[in-house]
C-alpha cells in the first residue's frame, strides 16, 4: 500500500495529531459542567478559561511557524506535542480558577505550533495536485477529535471523575510523539523508506508558489513583504471569521446542550458528536472539491475562493437559523449543517496560502496567518461567556457568530484577488 506512497504515512500521522490536538482541546468544554460545580466557577469565568488557552496559542502559532522553517517540522512538532500533552494532564492537578487559568495558557503555548507545522509538513511532502486533499484529510482529524471528545471524555469523566479524563488524553499524546519521532523526517529526501520515484514526484511538484516575481527575486524579499500583502491579510481575515464560529462551538456547544437544551451529560456526549462528525465530512469534502474544481478550471485561486465563499455563506445562514430554532432536533441540524460547510474553508485557506508564499517562508507566513486567525479564540469564548452571563443569552451569541461569517466573505472578495504573476498550473 505504501510503496512509492510513503507520504500516506505522513498524512496518517498528521491526521492522528489533529485528533489528539482537538481531543485535548475539547476536553475542558466537555467537562465544563462538572468543573464549574467542583471549582465553583460561573459562565464568565469559564469563558475566560476557554480564551486563556489562545493567549499562549496565538503567540506560538507564529513562533512555531518560524521554528518549523528554521529547525524543521519533526523537532518542532515533537516538542509542541510533548508540551501540550503534559499540560493537558496537569489540568487534573488544579484546584482553583487561577491555577486552571495558568495551566490553560501553557497548554495553549504547546498547541500553538500545530497548524503551521502541519502546513509546513504538507508543503514538504506533497505535490501541488494533492495539496487540497492532503490538507483536508490531515485536518479532518481535528473535528473528529472534537467528536470523540464528547463520548470519550464525557463518559470517563462521568464514571471516574473529570481529572482522570485529562490524564488519559495527555498520555495518548505522549504515545503519538514517540511514533512521530520514529516514522517522520522533515523531507522525503531525508527518509530511507521513500523511493527515488516518490522523491522525484514530490520535489519536482512542490506547491511553493511563484506569484509576484521570478524565483530569484522572491529570495531577496523579506517575510514582511508577503505577510502584509493584501491577499495574505485577506486569507487571515476569512480564517479569523471561520475560527470565531469554530471556537464558539468548540467552547460552548456542550454547555449550550446542557444548560439551554436541558440534556444530561450522557445525552450530550452522544448528541454533541453530530456537529463534529459533520465538520469531519466538511474537511474531507472541501479538500476533494477544491482539487476537483482546480483540475477542471486550472485556476487555483478561483477553486479556493469559491469553496471559502460557499462554506462561510451557508454556515452564516445556518448559525443564524439555529438562534431561532424551536426544538433540539432543528437546532442540532442547523449547527451540524453549519459545521459541515464552515469546515470546508480552512483547507482552502491553507492551500491558497501555499500558492501565494514561497516554500522557504511558508512556515513563518502560515504562523502569522494562524496568529491573526486565532485571535478569534481569545475573543469568541470570552465574549460568548459574558453575553450568556450578563443577559444576552445563547440566541445573541449565535447571531453574532453568524455576522462574523458574513464579514469573512467580504474580506475574501475584497482582498484576495488575482495577482499579475500568480501561477496557474
Amino acid at each position: 500500500m505504501f510503496k512509492n506512497r510513503y507520504r500516506l504515512v505522513v498524512a496518517i500521522l498528521l491526521f492522528l495529531a489533529g485528533i489528539l490536538n482537538y481531543l485535548d482541546r475539547a476536553a475542558l468544554s466537555v467537562m465544563a459542567p462538572l468543573i464549574k460545580t467542583d471549582l465553583h466557577l460561573d459562565d464568565a469565568q469559564m469563558g475566560l478559561l476557554f480564551s486563556a488557552f489562545f493567549i499562549g496559542y496565538c503567540v506560538f502559532c507564529f513562533l512555531g511557524g518560524v521554528a518549523a522553517d528554521k529547525f524543521g517540522p519533526r523537532r518542532v512538532f515533537a516538542s509542541a506535542a510533548s508540551v501540550w500533552s503534559v499540560f493537558c494532564g496537569a489540568t487534573a492537578l488544579v484546584g482553583s480558577f487561577t491555577q486552571l487559568l495558568f495551566v490553560r495558557v501553557l497548554f495553549g503555548m504547546g498547541e500553538g505550533p500545530m497548524g503551521t507545522t502541519t502546513n509546513k509538513s504538507i508543503s514538504n511532502w506533497f505535490p501541488k495536485k494533492e495539496v487540497g486533499r492532503a490538507v483536508g484529510f490531515t485536518n479532518a482529524g481535528q473535528p473528529l477529535g472534537a467528536a470523540i471528545a464528547a463520548p470519550l471524555v464525557g463518559l470517563i469523566g462521568l464514571h471516574y471523575g473529570w481529572r482522570i479524563s485529562f490524564i488519559i488524553v495527555g498520555i495518548l499524546g505522549l504515545v503519538w510523539v514517540a511514533v512521530w519521532w520514529c516514522l517522520f523526517r522533515d523531507k522525503p529526501e531525508d527518509h530511507h523508506l521513500v523511493s527515488e520515484a516518490e522523491q522525484k514526484e514530490i520535489v519536482e511538484n512542490r506547491p511553493a508558489a511563484i506569484i509576484y516575481d521570478d524565483s530569484a527575486q522572491q529570495d531577496q524579499k523579506s517575510i514582511w513583504h508577503y505577510i502584509f500583502s493584501a491577499p495574505v491579510i485577506g486569507i487571515a481575515a476569512a480564517f479569523f471569521c471561520f475560527n470565531y464560529i469554530q471556537f464558539f462551538f468548540l467552547s460552548w456547544l456542550p454547555s449550550y446542550l446542557i444548560d439551554y437544551q436541558h440534556l444530561d451529560i450522557k445525552s450530550m456526549s452522544i448528541i454533541g458528536m453530530l456537529p463534529w462528525l459533520g465538520a469531519t465530512v466538511g474537511f474531507l469534502g472541501g479538500g476533494i472539491i477544491c482539487d476537483f474544481i482546480f483540475k477542471k478550471s486550472q485556476n487555483f485561486l478561483f477553486s479556493r475562493k469559491l469553496i471559502i465563499f460557499i462554506g462561510l455563506a451557508i454556515a452564516a445562514v445556518s448559525v443564524f437559523a439555529a438562534a431561532y430554532a424551536k426544538s433540539l432536533g432543528v437546532a442540532v441540524t442547523c449547527i451540524t449543517v453549519a459545521t459541515i460547510f464552515a469546515y470546508m474553508t480552512p483547507q482552502a485557506c491553507w492551500s491558497l496560502l501555499q500558492d501565494i508564499v514561497p516554500a522557504n517562508k511558508i512556515g513563518s507566513a502560515g504562523g502569522f496567518v494562524h496568529l491573526l486567525a486565532n485571535l478569534a479564540g481569545i475573543i469568541s469564548p470570552a465574549l460568548t461567556g459574558f453575553i450568556i452571563q450578563y443577559g444576552g443569552g445563547y440566541n445573541t451569541a449565535f447571531i453574532l457568530a453568524s455576522g462574523f461569517a458574513f464579514i469573512g466573505i467580504i474580506a475574501l472578495l475584497g482582498m484576495v484577488k488575482s495577482q499579475k504573476s500568480m501561477a496557474v498550473c
